[in-house]
């Protein structure tokens, strides 16, 4: 399976209420260093198929919430509708596992 594809399935597969940073979505597909190739892959997925794959769940490694195509402030009012605790832009991963 091409790299675009494994991204897009794995992110799929996160759960409501949960996130993913963009490395461990690259790890998950085998290649740890495209942590921004995957960014760009949730990027342009979401404006050639809308929002059928939950990229809002994926998140920086140090817990900021990060860019999304509609903007940041949109994807933290997806992320707070899951229950997900911002401050300051930030999650505290901490609290997830």
């Amino acid at each position: 399976m091409e790299f675009k594809n494994k991204v897009i399935e794995i992110v799929k597969k996160i759960p409501r209420g949960k996130v993913a940073t963009y490395k461990e979505v690259a790890i998950l597909c085998g290649r740890p260093k495209a942590y921004r190739a995957a960014g760009n892959i949730l990027n342009k997925n979401f404006w050639q198929n809308g929002p059928k794959i939950p990229c809002h769940r994926v998140i920086k490694s140090n817990g900021e919430v990060g860019d999304y195509a509609l903007g940041k402030k949109k994807k933290e009012e997806l992320l707070k509708k899951e229950k997900i605790v911002i401050k300051k832009h930030f999650i505290d991963l901490k609290l997830l596992t």
